[in-house]
């Protein structure tokens, strides 16, 4: 009976960014040029691989499901974000809570997992040019994909389900800005031990093994470049793997410095600049470190509008 008593929370208050209320209206302002930059961002890199041909590479299948995870990510907490920075009652109820988190949890996951999948292509690209379109087959690259979304798939669902078998007491305030999943299991009154353990084993694997074999691709990348008698093929292989270095190096390394480099000091407020780090600011500035690094994206621009000028000239 007490346990039943207890889960008679059906909504939570979500406390939000730590602003004062004369400068609400600037961050809100600020927030949505944000999210309105990282939408328009990655939509143009979508729809530019999928209307010019030239694009329709391995490379550039991961990418363009990396910006859809971009996309989707960011509208995991931003819409709630902005509208609870406007709402007297910034609340989010039970159900949508565990919702908001299974997704922030599926497409974090997911960028992780493409993240390993464009490392790999680049590792075939560089250091097995003659066999790159043998090994990187459409097969073999429809299956990384159809893996990644499989077993951030099973592992959101996980964790999901685990949460949703707690109880909840009087306390339903999170200190946060989205129900993140280590503000919920404090505010439990459930034994939250397995929990627990299921976040450090299969959790730490889920971030832990996909940096180690990144890490690992671009350790024999390395090895490869520095392999090339000519500056000119040494430059042209590090400009091959600067954007993506780039995009690993922004969304792991929030991850790092959040969880790697704790602070008792400021951990709340340390926990939310790093959270707004890769759910917003990560997937906002991808579009532009691939567009504005990357030749090939550049041309389909280019392509792309021209193609679509042309008739109204003609």
């Amino acid at each position: 009976m007490t346990g039943r008593n207890q889960t008679a929370v059906t909504e939570f208050l979500l406390q939000g960014l730590p602003i004062q209320s004369e400068q609400k209206s600037l961050f809100y302002a600020l927030f949505l040029v944000m999210y309105v930059t990282t939408v328009l961002g990655n939509l143009l890199i979508i729809f530019l691989i999928r209307l010019d041909s030239q694009l329709h590479t391995p490379m550039y299948l991961f990418l363009s499901n990396l910006s859809f995870s971009d996309l989707c990510f960011s509208s995991v907490t931003m819409p709630k974000l902005l509208h609870n920075m406007q709402s007297q009652v910034p609340s989010i109820p039970y159900a949508g809570c565990l919702t908001q988190m299974y997704f922030f949890l599926f497409f974090g996951d997911l960028e992780s997992f493409l993240l390993v999948a464009m490392a790999y292509d680049r590792y075939v690209a560089i250091c097995f040019p003659l066999h790159y379109t043998t090994i990187m087959s459409p097969r073999l690259c429809l299956s990384l994909v159809a893996l990644s979304w499989g077993l951030t798939t099973l592992h959101a669902m996980l964790h999901t389900l685990l949460m949703a078998r707690l109880c909840f007491c009087a306390d339903n305030v999170i200190p946060h800005f989205f129900c993140d999943m280590s503000a919920l299991l404090k505010l439990s009154c459930s034994d939250t031990r397995v929990n627990d353990l299921v976040i450090f084993t299969i959790g730490g694997l889920i971030v832990v093994i996909p940096f180690l074999l990144i890490i690992l691709s671009y350790a024999r990348i390395v090895s490869s470049i520095f392999k090339v008698p000519s500056a000119r093929g040494m430059r042209k292989a590090f400009s091959t793997c600067g954007s993506h270095l780039a995009v690993v190096s922004l969304f792991f390394g929030a991850i790092i410095a959040l969880y790697l480099c704790p602070s008792a000091d400021n951990s709340t407020v340390k926990e939310m600049v790093m959270a707004m780090m890769y759910t917003v600011v990560t997937p906002m500035l991808n579009p532009f470190i691939y567009s504005l690094r990357n030749r090939d994206m550049k041309g389909a621009l280019g392509r792309v509008f021209c193609r679509k000028i042309t008739p109204f000239s003609v």
